[in-house]
């Protein structure tokens, strides 16, 4: 294990950090074309809304650690949260948890994500990220424990709006599901905040004073900036031709 700066240190100190968001089915020759393009922290993938089996992921995971790029993972659905362990060791640094909008949620999260004392993540696997050749236990959870990256995805105004409440100790970055917040602020047309990038602002303005930071799928490279100037750290872009 490198004793370089993390990515979860840089996350939480405010560093720009971009990741690219790839199929799950991306092979070796495809994913080193498009990494070549720019310089990219992390690569995401998605269940909620794709096909998904955890063999895929955990061979695109070997992949991703044998260029020396961490796996984001989105996992389909808020109540599966308690699955998280599970999915961790198959080997993402990073997990998505989607729709959260509950106080539980939020903690179901923590707790699953972390190895005690911290949480309740079981002990087991033979993928996990950074691993290989730190296979004693308790210094393997130690490092975990300040290494792994915890997401809750932004996506109804109850969200918005209690962003606060859902920082919880253990929670990195919240991120963003802007059609799905649409749909919500639609369906809510007294909500002082009429659209997505003013819900970011209003997460951003509960978030100052912590270290917990905010991600948007801006989807292309041209709109960092747009972003970042918001005061977004972290960006989700797509492959452009």
């Amino acid at each position: 294990m490198s004793e370089k700066e993390s990515l979860k240190q840089r996350l939480r100190k405010g560093d720009i950090i971009v990741g690219m968001i790839v199929p799950i089915t991306v092979n070796r020759s495809q994913l080193d074309n498009i990494l070549s393009r720019d310089t990219y922290d992390f690569i995401a993938v998605d269940s909620q809304h794709s096909a998904f089996n955890e063999e895929r992921l955990e061979s695109l995971c070997a992949m991703a650690q044998d260029i020396g790029i961490p796996v984001q993972f989105r996992i389909k659905h808020t109540r599966q949260a308690f699955l998280i362990g599970n999915l961790l060791d198959l080997g993402p640094l990073i997990i998505e948890v989607p729709f959260v909008e509950e106080l539980s949620t939020a903690d179901e999260s923590v707790a699953a994500f972390y190895y005690p004392p911290v949480g309740k993540r079981s002990w087991g696997g033979n993928s996990l990220y950074g691993l290989k050749g730190n296979n004693d236990r308790l210094e393997y959870t130690r490092w975990w424990n300040s290494h792994g990256i915890l997401c809750l995805q932004i996506e109804t105004v109850g969200a918005v709006t209690n962003a606060r409440q859902l920082a919880k100790p253990g929670v990195d970055c919240f991120t963003w599901g802007p059609g799905d917040l649409a749909f919500d602020l639609e369906a809510h047309p007294m909500y002082p905040f009429r659209n997505v990038d003013d819900c970011v602002r209003h997460v951003l303005k509960q978030l100052e004073g912590t270290d917990i930071r905010v991600s948007f799928r801006s989807g292309s490279r041209s709109l960092r900036n747009k972003y970042i100037d918001m005061g977004v750290t972290v960006l989700m872009e797509r492959p452009e031709p």
